[in-house]
């Protein structure tokens, strides 16, 4: 029953706002920018809804981001993970230990050094700072969209999914907040870890509870209807987050046109260095293309949602590093859809070493 649950689970198509998703958020952008451009005291009252450093209506959108993607993880799939150990521990090894760093390394070099110049100086820090949160979290549910453009295991995906979620219950804050003390940046460690119990423990608990009583109530079928049924609001708050984002980023935008342009460098690069290594390594140790495809895409592609969120707690609305996550998730669809291509296009390549 558990692996007929992550075939379907996992084999779901694109849907049209996600193959769209970059076109969503350049309307955004421009939207954004002209509301706060004509609004600026509604954009600043709603900066000014906080409790304990928590932005109110961003952690609202924020949970309705999540929730319905953190049903489609089901945990009890974590004993398959013995059945794909090599890919597993491929894919953690990227995701856990050369992902974040790379990022780092990438912003220090690109942001703090090469493109310096051409950003306000008073932000590169939180750029930096944007960039690494981006990397240290990795992605929950556009993963089975790559994994069935790719042909994955179904299996394998469900199972790597629910134990990244469990690692980055655990790993998120210690690793940003290690990556950002080693940058010089100020981190409060206290409003991290209100983003950490806010943003991904908690949704988590209430998913699973949540998932547990629609699958005793009515099955499969139950909860497909209800993830369905959730993709609405769930485009509409991540719309609303970045309408938010924009209006507070348009004046910097406007004065530095070149922001998006530079942030993206890093990111780009990140992708596909870390989906190659996870590639080639895959290849390596002999694992089968099925499973070698899903753990590059898994091994580069971001939990942008938390990461726009922790950006935002961390750092606030007009900060450098609640936009370096938007820019992230401006180049997550095209850029992870080019890696989709390679690893199709390169299967007989792969297969003529793979063992397995």
């Amino acid at each position: 029953m558990i692996e007929q649950t992550a075939v379907i689970e996992a084999r779901k198509p694109m849907g049209l706002f996600a193959r769209y998703l970059t076109l969503w958020v350049a309307l955004c952008i421009v939207a954004g920018i002209t509301l706060g451009h004509l609004f600026p005291a509604l954009f600043q009252q709603l900066g000014h809804w906080e409790f304990a450093k928590v932005n109110i209506p961003v952690a609202i959108l924020i949970w309705l981001m999540i929730i319905p993607m953190l049903l489609k993880v089901d945990f009890s799939a974590l004993h398959q993970v013995r059945e794909h150990w090599r890919g597993i521990g491929v894919t953690l090894f990227i995701n856990w230990a050369v992902k974040p760093f790379s990022m780092a390394l990438l912003g220090w070099i690109f942001i703090g050094w090469l493109f310096r110049p051409y950003l306000p100086e008073t932000q590169v820090d939180s750029y930096i700072a944007g960039l690494i949160i981006l990397a240290a979290a990795p992605c929950t549910a556009m993963v089975f969209v790559w994994s069935n453009l790719s042909d994955g295991d179904a299996n394998f995906t469900l199972s790597q999914v629910a134990l990244n979620d469990v690692i980055m219950v655990f790993a998120f804050a210690p690793i940003v907040a290690f990556l950002l003390g080693i940058s010089s940046i100020t981190v409060p460690w206290e409003t991290l870890l209100i983003s950490v119990v806010l943003y991904i423990v908690l949704p988590v608990i209430a998913a699973q509870i949540w998932r547990r009583m629609i699958m005793h109530s009515g099955g499969q079928s139950r909860l497909d209807e209800t993830i369905h049924l959730l993709e609405s609001p769930s485009i509409m708050a991540l719309l609303a987050t970045l309408l938010l984002l924009f209006g507070f980023q348009g004046g910097e935008i406007i004065a530095h046109p070149m922001i998006i342009g530079l942030l993206a460098v890093p990111i780009l690069i990140q992708v596909y260095f870390n989906s190659g290594l996870a590639y080639l390594l895959n290849r390596q140790f002999g694992v089968a293309h099925c499973v070698a495809a899903p753990s590059a895409l898994i091994g580069a592609s971001n939990f942008f949602e938390l990461a726009v969120a922790a950006a935002i707690a961390l750092f606030g609305f007009e900060s450098g590093a609640a936009l370096a996550t938007v820019v992230g998730v401006l180049v997550e669809v095209p850029v992870m859809l080019s890696v989709v291509k390679i690893v199709n296009s390169s299967k007989g390549w792969y297969e003529k070493k793979s063992r397995v």
